[in-house]
């Protein structure tokens, strides 16, 4: 018979520490592109330091309809999410215990992250034509925060999984998301083929 869930979980220092490192590189990068974006605004002239070449142009990406997703600039979201990722990793840090529903509210989030961030990823690489290296840091951050929180809420079994998923989990959780930024980084080496190898 199969052990209960538990009702409540703290986390590892490793993942707290992984909480506070994806946060803190979220909200940096959040950061600099509202204040880039507040730039943008006031002079549309502006060139983002970040802006190196055609290809990589956060100044194309910062003037586009999908930079403002939800009607206001998308890192201004970013300021409040990652800071709440900062604040559940340094709790962690603390010793704080959450109960299962936290820990599924928190996954419901991080799964809205990477949904969000892979919305962003298509738009940038095959509408917009162009990269932002902060969004950039900002996918490699919330891909890294969705999956591991996924594979603590598999592990704990906050969240229903077969056995072996669970030892998968346990044992090569740095496998997905390895994985997930491979395939976004060929993507984006192959959208551009001809500008690296040129």
């Amino acid at each position: 018979m199969a052990a209960p869930a538990p009702r409540a979980a703290g986390a590892g220092r490793g993942l707290a520490l992984l909480l506070v490192v994806t946060g803190a590189a979220g909200l940096l990068a959040s950061w600099v592109i509202t204040l880039d974006k507040f730039k943008l605004l006031e002079n549309p002239n502006f060139t983002p330091g970040c802006s190196l070449n055609p290809v990589v142009s956060c100044g194309s990406v910062m003037k586009s309809p999908q930079a403002s997703a939800f009607g206001f600039p998308n890192p201004m979201l970013g300021l409040v999410a990652y800071g709440v990722v900062i604040c559940v990793g340094v709790s962690l840090l603390a010793g704080a215990v959450f109960p299962r529903w936290y820990w599924l509210a928190f996954g419901a989030g991080c799964l809205f992250g990477v949904g969000f961030v892979t919305w962003l990823q298509l738009q940038s690489l095959y509408r917009i034509n162009a990269l932002c290296l902060w969004c950039c840091l900002a996918w490699v951050a919330t891909i890294l925060l969705f999956w591991y929180v996924t594979s603590f809420a598999v592990q704990r079994r906050f969240l229903p999984a077969p056995a072996a998923l669970r030892t998968f989990f346990a044992e090569f959780t740095w496998l997905p998301p390895l994985v997930h930024i491979a395939i976004v980084g060929m993507l984006v080496l192959t959208r551009w083929w001809d500008f690296w190898t040129a």
